[in-house]
């Protein structure tokens, strides 16, 4: 897994992330660039979940598998979640439910760093 990849889809997700919390501070709900962003941030996500699957396979590392692979497909799954949610909820708190996932996004691939470091 290129490590370098991973810091930066970890630094677009707080960027997207960063845009959510401006629209929630300024009390507005999930807009065309919010959702924009964060399909951009999925398809990082993605692209970096077959690169982890096709990197944990040709490795001799000890890595958990189950737990790396669980971790990536966690990644692939949060920021649709959050965005169809923050769509729902018309209130300033469906931006807030976008930040909170965004944030997680960015926690989880901090995690599986550390995961392909050893550090686990």
């Amino acid at each position: 897994m290129a490590l370098w990849f991973a810091w930066f889809v970890a630094l677009a997700a707080v960027a997207v992330a960063g845009y959510a919390a401006y629209l929630l501070a300024r009390n507005r709900p999930v807009d065309n660039p919010l959702f924009y962003a964060a399909s951009a941030l999925e398809l990082l996500l993605v692209v970096q979940t077959v690169a982890g699957c096709v990197a944990l396979a040709s490795t001799d590392r000890d890595i958990e598998g189950v737990t790396f692979v669980g971790y990536l497909l966690t990644c692939v799954l949060i920021p649709p979640a959050a965005v169809l949610w923050g769509v729902s909820e018309k209130s300033r708190w469906g931006t807030g439910v976008v930040v909170v996932g965004m944030l997680t996004v960015a926690v989880l691939v901090a995690r599986l760093v550390q995961l392909w470091s050893g550090h686990a």
